[in-house]
Parts: structure tokens; C-alpha cells; sequence
């Protein structure tokens, strides 16, 4: 999917909500435990019931790989099931994924062509050959770990280095590297005040910005600082929307949530 394509999805919708499916078989209704493949019985079930107020689902690939070869299969049947019947939402792999350059080509076909996902989050610890790997697929998006909303990031991420914070030199280098049109980045939303100078260094790029829910990221406060005249923004709920219920109505609960959050993006879009 291209840039432009995921643009007119935002207008359509009045939408830049993008649903995590970070699915724990210990959080997830007791009844679809009896399914065959709980994960997907679930994860079809919030899509059914959201996919007309979000432009975009974020697997963490975590959730499905700690189930062994029965959580990938349901990754794969749920990235089929998007693909097939909603092909025109946004898909991302949240994957998080980072090493030299043979392995990162691996890595972009397991997620570009195998599974066949529009983007995949990516570490930029080890540098540009470990990047351009994924840069390299059209039409594809490589999103880079920018600012994450974790305690932990204040160990690396803004320590000042030749007077400048660490993520502002990731941002700064990975403009230089090929293809670094098809970069969007990671700023988590906790980092709200952050985002007027990550704009400063790069004012057209999308932003995946979780953490507003469960975390305590603040939407308006996002929008404020982060948005872009193409919006610029995909905002993520996980938990928060997924988790609603516990009951048999958790789709219906689901996407209440979700329909809350789309009625605020709506009136920022036409603010």
C-alpha cells in the first residue's frame, strides 16, 4: 500500500486509528477457548466489528510466536483474512526486527512477501545495512524505532551524544539512507512533547505512535505536536480496545472503544 492510499483511507474514514491484535489466551474470552484456533476465532471477531473505524491492525508478532507453530499459523490466517476482505487497511507486522544484512532480507520477505504485510517495525541499533534490506521492497513501509514510550528509553535513546539526543541522530541518518521515503518511525505517545522537534527533523514522515490508552498517552496532546498536513499520524490501541469485555459481547465492546476513539479523531480531522 502506498502512502497516498493510506492518506485517502484517513479521509474516508476520519479515521487514523490503527487496533493492535496482541492477543494473550489468558485475556481473551473463556468461550473461544473451545474454538479450534482461539487466536483466530478472536482476532476475526474484532475485525469484523472494527474494521470500518480504523485505517490499520499492528500484530505483535510476540503474541503469536510464544504459541509455537499454532500462533503463527493464526499470524498467517490473520493477515490472509485482512488481505482478502479488507485489502484496503493498512497492515503492520510489529516485528521489531534488526540485524545484518543478509538476515534483514530474510526478515523482509518473511514479512513483505510470505505473509504479505504492508510494513514491519524495525531497530535501527545496528545501522543502515541493516535497514535498507527492508527499504528495498516497493510500495512497502520499513517503520523505525524512533522514541518508544518504555521507562527503559531514557537508557539510550536521549542521552545527549556530541550535544545532540541519540534519536535525533537516528532520525537525521536514516533521511541519508536509500529508499528513506518508505521510512515511517516509532514515537511513543507518552512522549507527546517530544514530537515538535522530532517534526522539526522530519516533518512529512507517518508516525506510529502507541501508547495513548493503557499507557496513558494523551490523543489531543499527540495531535497537537505530531500532526502533519497529511495528518502524518497512525495512533495505536491494543488492550484497551481488545479488552473491553470478557464476555460474549467483547466485539460489540470492542469496537464501542474503537468508535470512541475514531468520534475524537473526527473532530481533530475537521477542527
Amino acid at each position: 500500500m502506498t502512502t497516498n492510499q493510506l492518506i485517502t483511507q484517513i479521509k474516508k474514514k476520519q479515521s487514523f486509528l490503527c487496533i493492535g491484535l496482541d492477543v494473550d489466551l489468558d485475556k481473551i474470552p473463556k468461550h473461544l477457548l473451545e474454538e479450534d484456533d482461539p487466536i483466530f476465532a478472536f482476532n476475526k471477531a474484532i475485525i469484523d466489528a472494527t474494521h470500518h473505524l480504523c485505517v490499520a491492525y499492528k500484530p505483535n508478532t510476540a503474541f503469536y510466536e510464544a504459541y509455537g507453530i499454532k500462533g503463527w499459523k493464526a499470524l498467517e490466517k490473520t493477515i490472509n483474512y485482512l488481505n482478502k476482505n479488507h485489502p484496503e487497511i493498512y497492515t503492520i507486522a510489529d516485528a521489531k526486527r534488526g540485524d545484518i544484512g543478509n538476515t534483514s532480507t530474510m526478515y523482509a520477505k518473511a514479512f513483505f512477501e510470505d505473509l504479505g504485510f504492508d510494513s514491519v517495525t524495525v531497530a535501527p541499533y545496528m545501522g543502515k545495512d541493516s535497514v535498507e534490506p527492508f527499504l528495498a521492497f516497493k510500495d512497502k513501509h520499513t517503520i523505525l524505532l524512533a522514541l518508544t514510550s518504555n521507562q527503559g528509553a531514557f537508557d539510550f535513546q536521549t542521552k545527549q551524544i556530541d550535544g545532540k539526543e541519540l534519536y535525533k541522530q537516528v532520525l537525521e541518518t536514516s533521511k541519508s539512507w536509500v529508499n528513506s521515503e518508505n521510512l515511517m518511525y516509532v514515537v511513543g505517545a507518552t512522549k507527546a512533547e517530544y514530537l515538535a522537534e522530532i517534526r522539526k527533523i522530519i516533518p512529512d514522515s507517518f508516525l506510529l505512535v502507541p501508547g495513548v490508552g493503557a499507557q496513558g498517552g494523551n490523543l489531543q496532546d499527540v495531535c497537537k505536536f505530531g500532526m502533519n498536513n497529511s495528518v502524518g499520524l497512525l495512533i495505536n490501541s491494543s488492550r484497551g480496545i481488545l479488552y473491553a469485555s470478557q464476555n460474549k459481547d467483547f466485539a460489540q465492546a470492542a469496537a464501542d472503544k474503537a468508535k470512541e476513539l475514531q468520534l475524537q479523531m473526527s473532530a481533530i480531522l475537521q477542527h
